[in-house]
């Protein structure tokens, strides 16, 4: 039996999920109207379920977050969400708190949000037996380390390749929090990590002024699939809830390709869902939103991860300013400018600037405000007026291929359908048919009438007609039967959808043993029992239950200042001559660093 990969996607609403599909996705995940780590990507129950009966008809899975923690007084809504969204018909819930595990809930899948903070075997290896279906592991692993994790366990693995990077450890950060009351692990995140800060040493010496020291580029793994693939990884998954529908169907459509074209040379392989997608635009990375891209940490401790000078979108680099005018300029440039394209650069402060273009004659590029532009400066469209605009229209098309074969015996003719998956459908047709005096053109009519499915999403790519003498049928019975295939074909295809279970959990008796601070996330009383059951001795409650962070750690990350300065003296072999500890400035609060150069980490504490 092959196995099945799964390309997943974001989706912010329903119809942001239903063009996912369109474009490919193998499945695809939305915000439940409540308990969301994007609390403004909520849903309602009417909407997800219109979004699980179009992916279901191409066997798309539709997985609901629920996956912030959960005080005691929202046990029991929370407990009735997931009853509703299971209800719904739900493929899987992708949650974080452990309290969850104590409700009373239907017997749905359980899938480890990346908020668990899933970087070891031993971790994946306790969600396992605590009746996880699938574990979502931390962006920052690398090949090596996913491999680890594999060889320990047998459970799904799920692995973000695409979209924007939290430059905490997921579930760990607690500077909004800190910052102003707006936790992370509720779904509030007021990313204080895209704001602009100093950084200063102790004697006040100023390393950096000004910049965005904890914004990152977006992540982009679209080369290392097939190293993924060989890692374990089982299901690719979109970051983007918060993106908007133009994003999503671009960057699902991109790693539809790509995922497809590595499954033709892995026999052993095959995706998880139904249907062939004919585009019609061409998916390109660049055209959506990103801050560049890096690989992070895959394959190697990396520098150039930051995106100092902004957290905004830079989108696509055109080419360079060749000449600078009153009112115009010309970039050099093998790309079509048009009017409405906003376009952005980098000015002498290193500050990203940018304005729309009013129109364009030639080379000339006439912008609605004359910025300051020097010749040489390189210029990038964040705003693609003509592939915004594709996008908008007619973008994909995907279809179930179908074979019709029209039979007769004893006087009746017999209708027999196979769709691509071997789902069948065969009944008896009952129409008033005469002779034909063309048996040629006859035949050919009933070929051309049952191939118009139009908006459905069969294609009849071979209609087989085996009768003993041909028949002349009137085009409304033609296409009566059309209308009676494709609704007998779908109630099949639904009859036949079958719902995966949640796997019985085992023991977790030790597997979380030891003492833990408020980072294990407790807020409620199922959590507590879940981990004492798991060994854990003593626990404090978890942060959004205290008050004072004098000397917390806010934030524990992979990625170093200090290396992206190129002032870590391990990587140099000298001292940079700054004395630490350092510190990040904001207007208000200044954050101690600390370095952990052991484990290559660094931490911000309040």
């Amino acid at each position: 039996m092959k196995q099945k990969l799964e390309l997943l996607a974001p989706a912010g609403n329903a119809e942001t999920g239903i063009a996912a599909v369109n474009c490919g996705a193998d499945a695809v995940y939305i915000g439940a109207p409540k308990f969301g780590a994007r609390a403004a990507a909520g849903n309602s129950l009417a909407d997800i379920e219109r979004l699980i009966a179009h992916a279901h008809k191409f066997n798309s899975k539709v997985y609901i977050t629920v996956n912030t923690l959960i005080y005691d007084k929202e046990l029991k809504d929370a407990e009735k969400l997931i009853n509703n969204v299971y209800n719904a018909g739900a493929d899987a819930i992708i949650i974080q708190d452990m309290g969850i595990l104590g409700m009373n809930i239907p017997p749905i899948p359980l899938f480890a949000s990346t908020q668990t903070h899933n970087t070891t075997p031993g971790k994946v290896k306790f969600l396992e037996q605590a009746g996880f279906s699938r574990v979502i592991l931390a962006r920052e692993l690398s090949l090596a380390q996913i491999k680890d994790i594999k060889k320990s366990t047998g459970i799904e693995l799920e692995f973000f390749i695409h979209g924007a990077l939290c430059v905490c450890y997921s579930g760990q950060c607690y500077f909004s929090l800190a910052q102003n009351g707006r936790s992370a692990n509720r779904g509030e995140c007021a990313q204080p990590c895209r704001m602009m800060y100093d950084l200063a040493d102790s004697e006040g010496k100023i390393l950096a002024k000004d910049k965005y020291l904890l914004s990152l580029k977006d992540l982009n793994l679209s080369l290392y699939l097939n190293d993924l693939i060989e890692a374990g990884i089982s299901s690719f998954k979109i970051e983007g809830r918060l993106k908007d529908i133009n994003y999503v169907k671009n960057v699902t459509a991109y790693y539809r390709q790509r995922i497809d074209y590595l499954l033709e040379e892995k026999p052993g392989y095959a995706k998880s869902s139904s249907g062939k997608i004919t585009y019609f635009f061409t998916p390109e990375l660049e055209r959506s939103f990103n801050r560049g891209f890096t690989d992070y940490f895959l394959n190697r401790k990396n520098k150039s991860i930051s995106s100092f000078n902004t957290p905004k979108s830079v989108g696509k680099q055109l080419g360079k300013a060749v000449a600078v005018r009153k009112d115009f300029l010309e970039i050099e440039s093998d790309e079509k400018i048009v009017n409405g394209d906003g376009l952005c650069f980098f000015d002498a402060k290193g500050e990203l600037s940018g304005f729309n273009v009013n129109r364009v004659e030639g080379k000339r590029v006439y912008p609605h405000e004359m910025k300051f532009i020097k010749p040489g400066t390189v210029i990038y469209r964040n705003s693609d007026h003509d592939f915004e605009k594709l996008l908008s229209g007619r973008y994909a098309e995907r279809k179930i291929e179908a074979a019709v074969a029209m039979n007769e015996e004893e006087g009746r003719i017999k209708i027999t359908v196979r769709d691509e998956e071997g789902c069948e459908i065969e009944f008896d047709w009952d129409a008033e048919r005469q002779e034909a005096k063309n048996g040629g053109a006859a035949i050919e009519n009933i070929r051309k009438q049952l191939s118009k499915t139009g908006d459905s999403i069969y294609r009849f790519g071979s209609i087989d007609i085996n009768l003993p003498r041909p028949y002349f049928f009137a085009v409304s019975k033609i296409n009566e039967l059309r209308r009676i295939i494709i609704d007998k074909l779908d109630a099949e295809r639904k009859r036949n959808y079958k719902r995966e279970i949640r796997k019985e959990a085992g023991s977790i008796e030790g597997l979380q043993a030891g003492r833990f601070d408020y980072r294990l996330n407790v807020v409620n009383k199922l959590a507590a029992e879940l981990y004492k059951k798991a060994g854990a001795e003593d626990f404090e409650k978890g942060a959004e239950l205290q008050d004072n962070f004098e000397n917390k750690v806010l934030m524990t990350c992979k990625y170093c200042i200090k290396n992206e300065l190129g002032i870590c003296p391990i990587e140099t072999g000298k001292s940079a001559g700054y004395k630490e500890p350092f510190y990040l400035i904001d207007k208000n609060k200044k954050y101690r660093l600390q370095f952990d150069c052991v484990k290559c980490e660094m931490s911000v504490l309040y």
